[in-house]
């Protein structure tokens, strides 16, 4: 699905990597302190005004 940005309209370039030193992981705490990992973030970037956004590719676990 293309990622069209919410500033300009303009169709965003994908698959950039997120890069941290601790690392960056999306998760939801679940019982007992057991976490659910989502995985890791993409980003994408609009070539027109700079605007970025992150996103993961597996969106449809978070609703689970």
């Amino acid at each position: 699905m293309k990622k069209i940005c919410n500033q300009c309209q303009t169709e965003m370039i994908e698959d950039f990597k997120v890069e941290s030193y601790g690392g960056i992981t999306i998760s939801k705490k679940g019982k007992f302190f057991l976490n659910a990992t989502y995985g890791k973030p993409h980003a994408a970037v609009c070539p027109n005004c700079g605007c970025v956004i992150f996103y993961i590719d597996n969106y449809k676990d978070v609703v689970k």
